[in-house]
Formats: C-alpha cells, sequence, structure tokens
C-alpha cells in the first residue's frame, strides 16, 4: 500500500522564501546565499529585501547606500534576515530639456519592474523600498500594489536650501532654471548667475520645493504606505536614520500581524492622498502617478475623481514654486502631520483608512499637536490659500479625454491668446529665450506625449524661461507633455488624446486662438468645427522617434497620460 506524502508546510512568516530554500532540494539555493552572509540559523528567519536607488547620477538619492544599511539593521534586529539591492534612478534636474529626459518617466516602469523581478525571484517574504528621486516613489508603489507583500516604502529625504554668501536668497534647482531666462533678459550678469549655479544644490536630499518628490512623499504617506512622518524629514538628519530603522522592523511585523498592502491600497487611500496634495499645493505629477498606482492595486481612479475632491478642499500651504516656502522649512515646524490632523478634524480624510503600522489613519494621527503659533507656511481652513484646487482637469474640443492644469489662482482664471506651435521643448526654449514668444502668446509645445515623445517629458526649461524672462503673467504654455513640480505660471499639461495618435493638439495652426478656462474648465481651441475636422482628414500620423530599444518598447506599450501612462493595461496575453 501506498502511503501519500505530507504536503510541504508552509510557514506563515515565510511564505515565499520557504518555498525557495527549505529542504534538501534546495540545497543549491541556500549554497548561494552562504557567501553574501548567511547562517544555517537565517534561513529559518522571514527574508527582508531592502530596495535601495542609490546612485551618484543625482544628489537626490546619494545617501540612499547608507540608509540601506540602516532599514536592514532594523529587519534583523526584529527577526528577519534582510537582503540589499539596487535598481535605477535618472536625474530629471540634469537632463531635463535634453533628449535624456525621455527617460524619466520610462524609469517609472524600469523601476517597479524590476523590485518586482528580484523580489518575485528571490522568494523575498517582504521589502522595504528606498527612494529619493521623482519616479523612485511611484515605481516602488506600483511594485508593492502589484507582489502584494508586506512592504514599507521610505523616503530619502528633503534637501536643505543652497545660498549665496551675503545673499538672503534660499536656493533650489528650480532657481537655477528661472536664473536662466533671466541671465538670457540680462536681468542678472554672468558673476551672479554663476553663484546660482554652483550654491543651489548643497548636499543630498530630493529638490527643497513642494515639487514632484515631495508631492510624491506627501502622498505616500497619505496613501498609508510609509512610516509616520517619512515624507517630511531632512535627508541628512538622525530622525531620518531612525525611520529607515523602524522601517525595516514594521515590515517583520506587517508578516506576523498578516497586514498587505493591498488592505492599505483602497480608494479611501488614494482620495486622502488626492486630499493632502491638494492642499499641500502639489505637483501636477501626482495626477499621473496616483492613477498609475491605483491601476497597480486594482482600484477605480479616474481623472474626474481628482475634481470631485478638489471641489471641497483648499490649498494651505505656501510652498515653492507658487509659494515662498522650502520643505525643509515645513519639516521645522512638524512636516505634514498638523496639516493631515487638520483634514481630518475637519471631516476631509478618512480616518478610517489603515496604514503600515496597523493602525488607522484617525489612530496615527490622534496624539499630534498644531503647528506652533504664528507660523506662516499652512493656513488655516478660514483663510486658505485658494479655496479649491489647484489641480484643474479641464476638458474641450483640444482636450476630449482631459487635460491637467495647475492654477495657483496668482496668474487668473482664465487666458485667452494665440497659438505659436512647436514641435519639440528645444525649439520652444529656443524660441523663449531669443524673444519670439511674445505678450498674448499661448505656446503650444506638442509631439511630447507618452507615446509620442516617446516619454512625455518635462517642461521645466520653458516654464523656467518664461519666468525668468518675466513673462509669466503674460503668456500661457500647453502640451501633450508634462511638467515638473517646480514649473509654475498658466500651464497645461497631460493633454489627452496626444498629437502622436492624432489628438486636436496636432491640428492646432500657429495664430489660432486658444481660451483657457479653470472656473468652467476648459481649453477650447476657438476655431469652426467643420475647419477641425477638414484638418483631422488632412493630418497624417508621423513616424516613430525611435524603432528598437526601451523608448521604443515604453511607446508601443504605454497608455494615455488620462489612464497614468501605464505599461500593462492593454497587453495581449
Amino acid at each position: 500500500m501506498k502511503t501519500k506524502k505530507s504536503p510541504k508546510v508552509i510557514d506563515p512568516l515565510r511564505p515565499y522564501s520557504s518555498i525557495v530554500l527549505d529542504g534538501p532540494e534546495r540545497a543549491a539555493a541556500r549554497a548561494m546565499l552562504y557567501p553574501v552572509g548567511f547562517k544555517p540559523e537565517d534561513f529559518k528567519k522571514p527574508l527582508i529585501g531592502i530596495a535601495s536607488t542609490w546612485g551618484q547620477v543625482t544628489p537626490c538619492n546619494m545617501h540612499i547606500d547608507k540608509l540601506a544599511l540602516e532599514a536592514e539593521a532594523g529587519a534583523n534586529d526584529a527577526g528577519g534576515k534582510a537582503i540589499i539591492f539596487n535598481t535605477i534612478t535618472i536625474s530629471d534636474g540634469i537632463s531635463m530639456g535634453s533628449e535624456g529626459m525621455k527617460y524619466s518617466l520610462v524609469s517609472r516602469e524600469v523601476i517597479a519592474d524590476s523590485i518586482e523581478t528580484v523580489v518575485g525571484c528571490a522568494g523575498m517574504d517582504g521589502f522595504v523600498a528606498i527612494g529619493g528621486c521623482d519616479k523612485n516613489m511611484p515605481g516602488s508603489l506600483i511594485a508593492i500594489a502589484r507582489l502584494n507583500r508586506p512592504a514599507v516604502f521610505v523616503y530619502g529625504g528633503t534637501i536643505l536650501p543652497g545660498c549665496i554668501t551675503g545673499d538672503s536668497r534660499k536656493l533650489d534647482i528650480v532657481s537655477v532654471f528661472e536664473a536662466i531666462g533671466a541671465h538670457a533678459n540680462k536681468k542678472i550678469g554672468d558673476a551672479e548667475f554663476q553663484a546660482i549655479e554652483q550654491c543651489a544644490i548643497p548636499g543630498p536630499g530630493s529638490c527643497g520645493g513642494m515639487y514632484t518628490a515631495n508631492t510624491m512623499a506627501s502622498a505616500v504617506e497619505a496613501l498609508g504606505m510609509s512610516l509616520p512622518n517619512s515624507s517630511a524629514q531632512n535627508a541628512m538628519s538622525k530622525a531620518k536614520v531612525e525611520d529607515c530603522r523602524r522601517a525595516g522592523a514594521a515590515v517583520v511585523e506587517m508578516l506576523k500581524s498578516g497586514l498587505r498592502p493591498l488592505d492599505i491600497l483602497t480608494k479611501k487611500a488614494f482620495e486622502n492622498a488626492i486630499t493632502v496634495v491638494i492642499a499641500l499645493s502639489g505637483s501636477t505629477n501626482a495626477v499621473l502617478h496616483l492613477l498609475a498606482i491605483a491601476h497597480a492595486a486594482k482600484v477605480k481612479l479616474a481623472l474626474d475623481d481628482f475634481t470631485r475632491i478638489g471641489r471641497r478642499v483648499p490649498v494651505l500651504a505656501d510652498l515653492k514654486p507658487s509659494g515662498k516656502h522650502l520643505m525643509s522649512e515645513l519639516v521645522a515646524i512638524g512636516g505634514i502631520r498638523p496639516l493631515m490632523k487638520t483634514l481630518l478634524d475637519a471631516g476631509l480624510l478618512h480616518g478610517d483608512a489603515l496604514t503600515v503600522i496597523g493602525r488607522t489613519m484617525a489612530e496615527s494621527l490622534a496624539g499630534v499637536q498644531p503647528y506652533p503659533a504664528g507660523q506662516s507656511i499652512i493656513q488655516p481652513l478660514d483663510k486658505p490659500i485658494k479655496k479649491d484646487s489647484h489641480l484643474v482637469i479641464l476638458y474641450g474640443n483640444l482636450a476630449p479625454e482631459g487635460a491637467v492644469a495647475k492654477i495657483s489662482g496668482k496668474e487668473g482664471l482664465r487666458f485667452t491668446g494665440r497659438a505659436i506651435v512647436f514641435e519639440s521643448e528645444e525649439k520652444a526654449l529656443k524660441a523663449i529665450l531669443n524673444g519670439a514668444v511674445k505678450k498674448g502668446h499661448v505656446i503650444v509645445i506638442r509631439s511630447e506625449g507618452p507615446k509620442g515623445g516617446p516619454g512625455m517629458r518635462e517642461m521645466l526649461s520653458p516654464t523656467g524661461a518664461i519666468m525668468g524672462k518675466g513673462l509669466g503673467k503674460d503668456v500661457a504654455l500647453i502640451t501633450d507633455g508634462r511638467f515638473s513640480g517646480g514649473s509654475h505660471g498658466f500651464v497645461v499639461g497631460h493633454i489627452t488624446p496626444e498629437a502622436y495618435v492624432g489628438g486636436p493638439i496636432a491640428l492646432v495652426k500657429n495664430g489660432d486662438p486658444i481660451t483657457i478656462d479653470a472656473e468652467n474648465r476648459e481649453l477650447t481651441l476657438e476655431i469652426a468645427s467643420v475647419e477641425l475636422k477638414k484638418r483631422k482628414k488632412a493630418w497624417k500620423k508621423p513616424s516613430p522617434r525611435y524603432t528598437r530599444g526601451v523608448l521604443a518598447k515604453y511607446a508601443s506599450a504605454v497608455t494615455s497620460a488620462s489612464l497614468g501612462a501605464v505599461t500593462d493595461m492593454e497587453l495581449k496575453v
């Protein structure tokens, strides 16, 4: 009589690593790990990955190798066995305005894919992801959602302001981009221009205003996927070291409690993230990235959710680029948690949403104290900077599937002007700097969408030049590309459908009147519909700019910006 072989028992604390490492038949797998520091007893511990985005490519990430060691120590002290591995990072600040910027949004997908690949291949039971620059955060969150294994995200922290001796200005990377325009317009001389360039970036950390990195770090904390206050710490601080150690331990605790990312990444969590981004006057990139993370988490989130929530949530933070202050100044008065407590008490946050510490958002905010008296960075609810969202979703015959405007209110709520059309960012920048762009122009930069660029470049060089030339209130800029969190002015991006697929932006001609109406949420090409149809009939799809390699693969798979520009939505499998 044959006896049935007992099924292999899966260790609940090691649901994935036990499959890869346990039993005589897995001896070769264990043999590979002795050289990297494993001891026999380590094979009985949960395997915790530490996904590091360290690199000397950018100051945003130059310190993350040391933070990864702290997260490793925290996981090990909590009873896990940690393995550090790297994924890529790129620098928007360096590549901005060049062909290299086309790889920026692509890197979000590469980061997500690479973390998923390593964690899945190695059988890691949970992981910590540490990111510093713009795409590290959504890339990490996409991987966390796909894998649905215990995970915590750690933000690498914000940079401190740069300064020039004898000058009271607090500088950052946007100061440099705007100095380019000011120098071209002869508002500043060569010596001041050089001083700004050399002093704006004093050390490690992400760009210092409420730009995309700080926006996404705040959004991730509001989602519940980082530890309390992780989003508002200086890169070089004891608080950030402790944050990393606690994150390593928190992943082990999540394993013990059975808490998983998809328990946290609910529709309520995404609504909380949108609310916090609006209150902080965050980057338009948050729209793109939250849509993509929601797709990975199988949560239905759409452009219209930003409009719905934006009608009732005010802008409260006076932070750069539209405001005065830097993230390091907000860190000094308590970070974003007193703001979140204010929003919660006003009924604007879902208090029952879960967080990675196993507590609800309301429980985690219960003991948070208000900001110190006299501070001017975060305004009270009854005296907002803007009574509703600065992120305005526009529709109309120029954007039938939607566009995203960043309207602080300082530039007005309506702009009508004549189109001056450019087929690339470089051509537009040249025209701005040489004076071809005049008061009353609507600058149209097209063929920069997810497929057409490809890669949906950010337009910080043109918007910075506009501000530096003193045209911030006199011209508008629209594009099927996107904007850096450092951009401000009358700007509209993410126009869909994009030019490459025949969207109406492809049909605009020089001199066409265009109206941007933030109050009625409309983006209108003021020409007769019969003329628009005539132009559409004559339009021919351009040849792709890349036919091989990562940019070509990205262009073939990526969806519209209105869907988050994700690459796994329309797969044929």
